[in-house]
């Protein structure tokens, strides 16, 4: 299995805020948790500041804003990132494995017809339909998606923890299967 392919089993904590969804990481990550297999999902972008920039030079990105640090900061952490615009969402970051994920579907040119790329992804790897359609809400209302990538028996850890850092929800999705790489096998 490499970096980048879906592990069978996620567990996902919605958070409200982006301090709230960077302490359960961190949680995640000191319960042994390979950062490789962490994604987090929100809007940066939002800002009550009048200038907003971003840039990516080589795998150090800078953003201003009242949520830079948060942003710069779990950039730093995480190997792949994308910053996409969701249709209704609005601007969204995504990044860890999931990041990873959505930039190897998107260069495969896996294109689901009236669903965002934010919703694809999830989709893709498993996620039932309904939780997608949750989670766009979430993030839609400014909200925040912690993901923690791993095999059943380490996914009731991971939700353990989400709860533990104050998810207002965490939902387990267990045999999950990458859709695209299932529909070309």
């Amino acid at each position: 299995m490499t970096d980048h392919e879906p592990l069978p089993a996620a567990a996902v904590g919605t958070f409200d805020s982006h301090a709230a969804a960077e302490a359960a990481i961190k949680e995640l990550s000191l319960a042994g948790f390979d950062i490789t297999h962490l994604s987090v999902v929100g809007k940066g972008y939002h800002t009550d500041e009048h200038i907003t920039g971003f840039y990516n030079q080589g795998d150090r990105v800078r953003f201003w804003g009242t949520r830079g640090a948060f942003w710069g900061g779990l950039w730093g952490l995480f190997f792949g990132g994308v910053f996409l615009v969701a249709p209704v969402v609005g601007p969204v970051v995504v990044l860890g494995h999931l990041g990873a994920i959505l930039v190897a579907a998107l260069e495969s040119a896996v294109a689901v017809g009236g669903v965002s790329a934010l919703s694809a992804a999830l989709y893709g790897i498993g996620i039932p339909k309904d939780s997608v359609l949750q989670y766009e809400t979430v993030i839609a209302a400014d909200g925040f998606l912690v993901i923690a990538h791993d095999t059943p028996d380490r996914i009731e850890t991971a939700r353990k923890v989400l709860a533990a850092a104050g998810a207002s929800q965490v939902d387990v999705h267990e045999g999950l299967v990458h859709k695209t790489a299932a529909a070309t096998a």
